[in-house]
């Protein structure tokens, strides 16, 4: 019998190790070559690993939730011909999907694998391939998976495989029932913290225990920053996707830390070095599935407006697809957020270490104000934002904001270089 043993891949940026998310097989499979193996984390993104060699799943190193160094074993393989070819199908019974073939349950006592759930069964015996935001959006959603067809090799099931059922079903249909009025519930839900959102967890724990933060509330008047979005959406191509505040703030932003480079820096802890950047990567912090994540769009300061909210589109689509690369999970300098209609009155954004600020937008609203002694309705916004004391005094910290707010409230100088 020839084994191959796969040991934990270096994921890149100079990890040491990773921790599995979530596994895409299980003891006895049969899997072909690059087909999905396994969901890893790093301190940055979730990366799916495919399977190195075709074969026959002999074992798997540790549960979802562990962490594993790189170089450690991770799967052995039993790569014999044999073994790595599928068995073939009864006389008027469909094949096995090519990808992973249903061991028998005798082959799932594996401690690794029967640590975790049994995967949910397709219609002709097979197991369910899908990552883990889409088994929870099916979930949250009262979608059967197994009614599903996957686009992705083997039958993988895509968010997009979902989102177009979910899109054909009736209204309500998608919602689970609810429980009756006046019945008590009862019972829990366990939840594990792994993968993304134990990242979240431990970056922001470590952000409010090292940084003194600094919060900052101010309202800004964008009337007229409303007219010419407004217009500018007049103009756009039908069909185009409409500007948004946010690249008129990244824009505004970017030509004010020319006054303010202390709040476009990242501090070194172990050199206890301040380094200010001249270009403004503008980290983005977007909602998916999986948890909050930050894409970064670089050089913000040389791109155009219609340049600027296609790319802010962009690699927040990246993120929510869990598409982003690593490298557009990174290298932020500071870092914006907004909770668009969710936005509230104000908010005390956590800075996104080792960045030193972070800019917080709250919803825009139309509300009667006093102007030149009178009394009108004006449409206002608050900018909620966070500085980390130690390098940013709070009166730089203010004035920062006041430059902000008056570029945004005079939106004709966001274009202008003075």
């Amino acid at each position: 019998m020839s084994r191959y043993v796969f040991k934990v891949p270096d994921l890149g940026e100079g990890t040491v190790s990773s921790e599995i998310v979530a596994w895409r097989v299980q003891v006895g499979d049969l899997v072909a070559e690059d087909a999905p193996l396994v969901e890893m984390s790093t301190e940055k993104a979730v990366v799916e690993v495919p399977a190195p060699v075709a074969g026959r799943i002999v074992s798997l190193a540790g549960a979802p939730g562990d962490t594993v160094a790189v170089g450690a074993e991770l799967v052995v393989f039993e790569t014999d011909a044999a073994a790595a070819s599928p068995p073939p199908a009864a006389p008027g019974e469909p094949a096995a999907p090519a990808a992973v073939v249903p061991a028998p349950p005798a082959h799932a006592a594996n401690g690794a694998a029967a640590a975790r759930p049994a995967a949910a069964a397709a219609p002709g015996g097979g197991r369910i391939m899908a990552s883990p935001a889409t088994r929870r959006r099916a979930r949250e959603a009262g979608v059967n998976l197994a009614a599903v067809a996957g686009s992705g090799p083997g039958g993988r099931i895509a968010r997009a495989d979902l989102e177009a059922v979910l899109a054909g079903k009736p209204a309500g249909a998608a919602a689970a029932a609810p429980a009756a009025r006046g019945l008590a519930r009862e019972g829990t839900e366990e939840i594990k913290v792994i993968g993304v959102r134990r990242v979240i967890a431990t970056r922001m724990s470590e952000a409010k225990r090292t940084i003194p933060h600094f919060a900052y509330v101010e309202e800004v008047d964008v009337s007229q920053l409303e007219s010419l979005r407004t217009y500018l959406n007049g103009r756009a191509a039908k069909g185009a996707p409409g500007l948004t505040y946010l690249p008129f703030l990244v824009a505004a932003l970017c030509r004010v830390l020319e006054q303010f480079p202390q709040c476009n820096a990242l501090y070194d802890a172990e050199r206890n070095v301040i380094v200010r950047h001249r270009a403004v990567h503008v980290g983005v912090a977007t909602q998916t599935p999986d948890g909050l994540k930050v894409p970064v769009v670089r050089n913000a300061e040389a791109l155009p407006l219609a340049a600027l909210a296609a790319e802010i589109r962009r690699v927040s689509e990246a993120a929510r697809s869990n598409r982003a690369t690593r490298a557009e999970l990174g290298g932020s300098t500071i870092t914006v957020t907004s909770l668009g209609k969710l936005g509230g009155i104000a908010s005390t954004p956590v800075i996104n270490a080792p960045e030193v600020a972070i800019i917080g937008v709250n919803k825009a609203v139309e509300r009667p104000v006093v102007v030149g002694g009178a009394v009108t309705v004006r449409r206002m916004m608050n900018l909620s934002s966070s500085f980390d004391h130690r390098f940013v005094d709070g009166f730089d910290a203010a004035a920062m904001i006041q430059a902000l707010k008056e570029r945004l409230e005079n939106p004709a100088t966001i274009f202008m270089d003075t």
